[in-house]
């Protein structure tokens, strides 16, 4: 299971924002992205927006950009 949560940093523990579907105990492994590091992520989305010309429709367009067929490790 992969889950994405917002949490926050106090007295040395970070603190979900919300309640996570865990069992007690149960260990995770963690990965931090600083709201600086999404919005660079962001930006660098800006700016590449509209470098490859597309004509065709938005949901053909999604299946593509989703499917990993079509990723960078299926690349020859």
């Amino acid at each position: 299971m992969s889950l994405i949560i917002e949490a926050v940093y106090q007295n040395g523990v970070l603190k979900p924002t919300g309640p996570l579907p865990l069992k007690e105990n149960e260990r995770v492994q963690v990965s931090i992205r600083t709201p600086d590091d999404v919005q660079k992520a962001l930006d660098a989305v800006q700016r590449s927006s509209g470098l490859i010309p597309w004509s065709g429709d938005m949901e053909t367009l999604r299946c593509i950009a989703e499917d990993d067929e079509f990723g960078i490790l299926e690349s020859p």
